[in-house]
């Protein structure tokens, strides 16, 4: 019976057509508050049904001679395609592509950065959960109908906020994700050190990247480099190494805190100083990045962010100050710049993208996406300068969102360092990495359990810079429960002691050779992370490398595979 009146109605509205003298047809596009439009059916007493819902944006040819008016609002014949008519609101047909877009004004769900220049990614300001913007334009939509970013106003700002972060409600603006589901695991983390509320991170699925010529390993075995010349330059027997291995990453330095590995732009313009003490070694890191690619390795760039004494010299003002005298703050012999502060944010990332547009990179690593630890006994004589009354995880998690917008904006990767406390449940660290925040956001959670970092009974674990097996397959059981409540896990990939335990920790400790380095990397994959490892030694040195390659030559993840095969 339905089928027959929709059948009724074409064949209506087709004698419509053909019988009227007043037939003008012309080219329209249709447009939509949403990103579909929705078109009607008519039937002979003028009574008006849904018929079909189709994207916006499409070129249809509309009958605007013909025009029915019914209760104040009119509607137009259009063909979707040959004999196929139905009918569009007046509204929704428009004469310009530009114009198919037509919300006025949307909410936010997500709260976002407001950027207002998106070559140089210059955060302008702050639109937080449940305000309501202005729609002034946009940038494109896709074959969906969703816009990539609204051109807005709010709150006296011009800029741009992504699509995804906007709903067309007030209400659904304010909900939670699945706020039955995770409320309540959210809500009984606790916040003993002052990290902030679990619960007032954002838990929003994220769509995972996949980028065209980009192809992240399912597995990452890396390497990691530092900035030395005497490293670089000796690339080759990195990937003589490499080849007699299952290593195919290599995770590169580009910044770490006073050691800036090449003179850069985003230096020159945000940080005379990380510039001044860069070496001139452009076209060392080109042809390092490209040696490595040629022979098809993955490479990832290592930026650290919130431990930056030049940044801090050249803005006194970004940093964490001293509240009695307004000065920098000096911590574990460095000055740090706010987390807090959006200036930090974007010379990082300005950083990040130039690398990857320059040389190449993968993925950028993020190392101290934090806020200084062991501060909670002076909290009251420092000043973070918290201009947006953040809490210290939510500042984190939405440094985390800007930097994977605009990096993955340029077809790279994103991964981000935690320390290994972040994994244990039940609280927020003092630092503000909450691990289901930053993996909901991540492309890549990279974890630093070094074995002697642990204290002696961690997990039950007697002296666990001896016992790395055991300590990391404590650690990664406990990860596998944060990746549980997070939406959109990202992979995880885990940074491994590669270096021989620290004297002040125990002058006994394992040397961490080939084997030590294995029980690691198995104690991760026994436990299901799967995503692969880097090791960690800051010398970079090869010789040391070169004992450890027996661990380096096994294929863990086929293992696993194998081993876990149903």
């Amino acid at each position: 019976m339905k089928h027959y009146l929709y059948t009724l109605t074409l064949t209506l509205a087709t004698l419509l057509l053909t019988a009227c003298d007043k037939e003008i047809i012309e080219e329209r596009y249709l447009g939509s508050p949403t990103p579909d439009v929705q078109l009607y059916s008519i039937d002979e007493n003028n009574v008006v049904s849904e018929a079909q819902s189709v994207v916006r944006g499409r070129k249809v040819r509309a009958n605007i001679g013909q025009g029915l008016k019914i209760e104040k609002i009119k509607y137009y014949p259009v063909e979707l395609s040959r004999k196929q008519w139905l009918y569009a609101k007046e509204s929704s047909l428009v004469s310009e592509q530009r114009e198919v877009v037509q919300e006025r004004k949307l909410y936010v769900r997500t709260p976002a950065s407001i950027i207002t220049n998106r070559e140089t990614s210059l955060i302008g300001g702050l639109a937080d959960k449940g305000d309501e913007v202005e729609i002034l334009d946009y940038d494109t939509f896709d074959e969906k109908g969703l816009v990539n970013r609204y051109h807005i106003r709010h709150a006296g700002v011009e800029g741009y906020i992504y699509g995804k972060y906007l709903v067309t409600s007030k209400s659904e603006a304010q909900k939670r994700y699945m706020a039955e589901k995770y409320d309540k695991v959210h809500r009984a983390v606790k916040n003993p050190f002052g990290g902030g509320e679990a619960i007032g991170c954002d838990f929003y699925p994220r769509e995972r990247e996949v980028f065209e010529g980009n192809t992240m390993p399912e597995a990452c075995y890396s390497l990691y480099l530092n900035i030395s010349p005497a490293v670089l330059r000796n690339i080759e027997a990195y990937i003589a190494l490499a080849k007699r291995t299952k290593i195919n990453t290599f995770t590169i330095d580009i910044k770490d805190n006073e050691c800036p590995g090449y003179k850069a732009e985003a230096m020159k313009l945000y940080s005379p100083t990380n510039y001044r003490y860069a070496g001139d070694k452009e076209t060392l890191y080109k042809q390092v990045v490209s040696r490595l690619k040629e022979e098809g390795f993955y490479v990832v760039g290592r930026i650290t962010c919130f431990k930056d004494s030049h940044f801090v010299k050249d803005h006194p003002e970004c940093a964490i100050t001293e509240r009695a005298t307004g000065k920098p703050f000096k911590h574990n012999k460095a000055y740090w710049p706010s987390a807090y502060d959006r200036r930090v944010w974007q010379f990082n990332v300005e950083l990040a993208k130039e690398a990857v547009r320059k040389f190449g990179f993968n993925e950028i690593n993020f190392d101290y996406v934090r806020f200084p630890d062991r501060m909670t006994k002076i909290e009251k004589i420092i000043n973070y300068h918290n201009r947006h009354n953040e809490s210290k995880v939510q500042a984190i998690q939405r440094f985390a969102m800007y930097a994977c917008d605009e990096i993955h904006a340029i077809g790279a990767y994103v991964s981000i360092d935690v320390f290994g406390e972040a994994a244990n449940p039940g609280y927020t660290t003092a630092y503000g990495q909450y691990w289901p925040a930053l993996s909901n956001v991540a492309d890549v959670m990279c974890g630093m359990p070094y074995p002697d970092h642990f204290s002696n009974g961690y997990y039950g674990v007697k002296k666990p810079w001896n016992h790395p097996y055991q300590i990391l397959n404590e650690w990664g059981k406990r990860v596998q429960d944060r990746q549980r409540v997070t939406p959109t896990p990202a992979k995880v990939r885990t940074w491994v002691q590669a270096y021989k335990v620290m004297r002040h920790i125990d002058r006994n400790g394992l040397d961490y050779d080939a084997a030590d380095v294995e029980r690691e990397i198995r104690g991760l994959y026994d436990a299901g992370l799967t995503g692969g490892y880097t090791t960690w030694l800051s010398s970079s040195n090869i010789e040391k490398y070169k004992k450890q390659e027996a661990a380096f030559k096994i294929d863990y993840l086929k293992e696993y595979k194998k081993k876990n095969k149903k």
